[in-house]
Formats: structure tokens, C-alpha cells, sequence
């Protein structure tokens, strides 16, 4: 009897072993682990081609220095439009003059909003510069870029 017995405790273990070796196969073959680790995989290649590529780190600093110099532009051309309407130009330039400080203004704020939305993005900010302001202002008169 107990040999008996045990012959059925060997048939389950061997049941259970052989299930689970099913399982596992069933898994490699149907594609399950690359499912469970498609999370891991994609956070490690969207890291590799941000973060851990060498161009990208360039261009991410170098964006930022070109983002404020494209507000400084904006501002170097409002005040010389700014000082051509105050030497009172013709009442047609006058008015073309206005359209272009509109269109200057309209430049300079689509930068400084792209400027600090992309301060803002984690994979981004620590390839901002230390000199470079973390957000620029867009009530200021003058940015200031670098130290």
C-alpha cells in the first residue's frame, strides 16, 4: 500500500513538473515574455536614443543656446523697428512698421514658449547649461542668455 501510494504522489509531481514545462513553452513560443519585458525594452531604447546618444546630447545643448538667441533676435529687431516708428516715418511705413513688431512679438513669444517647454522635459533639462536661464520670462524686456 504505501508503495502504492507513492508510485501516485510520483505520477502528480511528474504531472505538475511536466505542466509546467508546457507552460514555459507555450510562453517562449507565443511570444509572452517578449510582452512582459516590451515595457523595459521600449523605456531602455527610448533612453539609448535620447539621453544615451552622444548627437542627441549636443543637439539638446546647443537647441537651447539657439533658442535664446533667437529671443534676442526678436528683441534686437522690435527696438529697431521701435526706433524707426519714433524717427515718425510716413503714415504708410508707419503702419507697416506696426505689422512688424506684431509679427516680431509673435516670434519672439513662440520661442520663449518652445524655449521653456523644453527646459521643462526631463530628458532634456540636464543638457541645459548652466549660464542658460532655466525658464525665460515673457514680460521681460531683455533676455539674458549667458553669464
Amino acid at each position: 500500500m504505501f508503495k502504492e501510494g507513492s508510485r501516485v504522489v510520483g505520477y502528480t509531481i511528474a504531472a505538475i513538473v511536466g505542466l509546467a514545462v508546457c507552460s514555459l513553452v507555450a510562453v517562449f513560443a507565443f511570444g509572452g515574455v517578449s510582452q512582459l519585458t516590451s515595457s523595459f525594452r521600449g523605456e531602455t531604447d527610448k533612453k539609448n536614443r535620447t539621453v544615451g546618444s552622444g548627437s542627441f546630447r549636443l543637439s539638446a545643448y546647443e537647441e537651447f543656446f539657439d533658442l535664446c538667441a533667437s529671443v534676442q533676435t526678436s528683441e534686437a529687431q522690435m527696438k529697431a523697428l521701435q526706433d524707426e516708428l519714433d524717427d515718425k516715418p510716413s503714415p504708410d511705413r508707419a503702419e507697416r512698421i506696426r505689422t512688424s513688431i506684431t509679427a516680431v512679438k509673435a516670434s519672439r513669444a513662440e520661442s520663449i514658449n518652445t524655449y521653456n517647454s523644453k527646459a521643462s522635459q526631463e530628458h532634456r533639462r540636464s543638457f541645459l547649461d548652466a549660464d542658460l536661464p532655466y525658464r525665460l520670462d515673457m514680460t521681460a524686456q531683455e533676455t539674458k542668455c549667458a553669464a
